[in-house]
């Protein structure tokens, strides 16, 4: 009775450990801050210039534009489009999955709507400086093999009910960034122009406390489209 009592309790513990660490595992698009590169600048560098997401977690959808002489960074090729449709880019890169490194877009081979999950779309786009990474992500994957300008095809075609969707989304975290940051923030009469800017002033000036992940982002998202 007691070997099978403690035999009851190591079982649990396994269990209890085993979904602790699926709880706690780190997204596909994930790459710890020493590992990811920012080629922009300024106080709000740390975070995609469009959506405000938090570039190092989705690092392996990040994409680099220069926009009139300035150099950009976004979470995905979502954002990248959304910027185009106002601004001309020039000189795109993007981030290949094995490497890490930064990549010239155009020469780059995409994988897309693989089952790893994307970044700002419903159908994930992935790339790579050799075809044959490509190739053997995809067998491994699925997803269809394509060059950037397929990519970005999809992508702008898809972009006006991705963009109704996460507007959706982001409209119900700002509420959520509302009540937080009045429960537990000093107030501020800043105003900003972007999620990235407002995070950026937060975790500067400390208004918030030591905030993180999705309670910076939602209070974030708040304050950037606080009038």
């Amino acid at each position: 009775m007691k070997r099978f009592i403690v035999g009851l309790l190591v079982l649990s513990s396994m269990l209890f450990a085993g979904n602790m660490q699926q709880k706690h595992m780190k997204m596909f698009q994930s790459v710890p801050m020493k590992k990811a590169t920012i080629l922009q600048t300024g106080k709000s560098k740390m975070y995609c210039v469009k959506c405000g997401m938090t570039l190092p977690m989705f690092y392996k959808t990040n994409h680099v534009a220069t926009v009139d002489g300035k150099v950009e960074q976004f979470c995905s090729l979502h954002c990248l489009v959304e910027e185009s449709l106002t601004h001309k880019l020039k000189d795109i890169k993007v981030v290949d999955v094995k490497s890490l490194k930064f990549i010239d877009a155009k020469s780059a081979t995409y994988v897309v709507g693989s089952s790893v999950k994307g970044t700002m779309t419903m159908k994930s786009k992935y790339a790579f400086a050799n075809k044959e990474d490509a190739k053997k992500f995809a067998k491994k994957f699925g997803g269809k093999v394509m060059s950037f300008d397929r990519a970005y095809a999809i992508a702008s075609k898809a972009f006006a009910k991705e963009k109704k969707m996460i507007s959706k989304k982001q409209a119900m975290m700002a509420k959520k960034g509302m009540m937080m940051y009045n429960k537990m923030c000093k107030k501020t009469d800043l105003k900003f122009n972007s999620t990235a800017d407002a995070k950026a002033y937060l975790k500067s000036s400390g208004i918030c406390g030591n905030i993180k992940g999705k309670k910076l982002q939602a209070i974030g998202i708040y304050l950037g489209k606080r009038q």
